[in-house]
């Protein structure tokens, strides 16, 4: 599977797997963790949670799945704005690690952007980061001017933002500046998350006829056009292991120039600077 490097020197997996809506109810938990162990068996090595997803639960979940594997699996989760002071981010992120029942997190990230400032955060990462909690740390849902306050305080790993066939405004601002500085961008909803919108980008006839072509569904070509983008990291959730295994083909897919044309066409590239969008 194609890779991507943090500047700390750490290589990842393109492809990884998000906990959004997991460790919300106890009837799923199993499953839940079968999933991202199946997820870590197909090489999907990067898990992405947060502590407000299902209040912990999530990082729950998380723990379960990588009980007895932490090595193999490099681990990223959030911390609330709200607890983004310089001493609640280190009370947060001991919560997260007991939850998880992990010593260290291997990237961690301000959530979003809330009312603690961001260089009051980002000393409480470093602190972290000297103690061994945390490997790299980074942010979630900043737009560039925010992101060119943040490196003026710290250095930010990546920014994990909304991204995909959808929602590329990224790609007019954002995505250029973090590549020139060598950040990867983490994509979340990499094929959307509201039922109606990702009803809209699966339906697509120019996405369904590039499917056809290479006897694959919507889904994989969608993510596989995450994937193609230098420096992105998708991060997918998924449960049902037909639908993991589909993620994890679609890392294989190659689109040609042909097939790249035509969703730019079914999906046109910023013209302008737009708003950040998030879910």
């Amino acid at each position: 599977m194609k890779t991507v490097t943090f500047a700390s020197g750490v290589t990842v997996p393109v492809l990884g797997q998000g906990t959004w809506n997991m460790g919300e109810d106890a009837t799923r938990y199993a499953d839940e963790v079968r999933a991202l162990q199946l997820g870590l068996d197909l090489g999907m090595t990067l898990i992405d949670t947060a502590e407000m997803y299902g209040e912990g639960g999530a990082e729950e979940v998380v723990g379960a799945a990588i009980a007895g594997r932490r090595p193999e699996v490099y681990l990223v989760s959030k911390v609330y704005p709200h607890n983004a002071s310089f001493d609640g981010v280190r009370e947060a992120c001991e919560r997260s690690l007991r939850r998880m029942k992990v010593d260290s997190i291997d990237l961690y990230l301000l959530h979003w952007q809330g009312h603690h400032p961001l260089a009051e955060t980002f000393d409480g990462f470093e602190a972290l980061k000297q103690a061994g909690k945390i490997g790299d740390y980074g942010v979630s849902n900043l737009d560039l001017p925010s992101m060119e306050e943040a490196i003026g305080y710290g250095a930010p790993a990546t920014d994990q933002v909304l991204y995909n066939l959808l929602k590329r405004g990224i790609e007019f601002d954002l995505l250029p500046w973090c590549r020139a500085r060598g950040m990867p961008v983490m994509a979340y909803s990499p094929l959307e998350s509201s039922g109606r919108e990702q009803a809209t980008l699966l339906g697509n006839a120019a996405l369904r006829a590039v499917a056809d072509t290479h006897h694959a569904t919507p889904a994989q070509i969608a993510l596989a056009w995450v994937l193609h983008q230098d420096g992105v990291i998708a991060i997918p959730k998924a449960v049902d292991p037909v639908h993991l295994r589909a993620n994890r083909a679609a890392a294989d897919i190659v689109l040609t120039s042909d097939d790249l044309a035509a969703l730019d066409r079914a999906f046109p590239p910023p013209r302008r600077a737009r708003a950040l969008d998030m879910r």
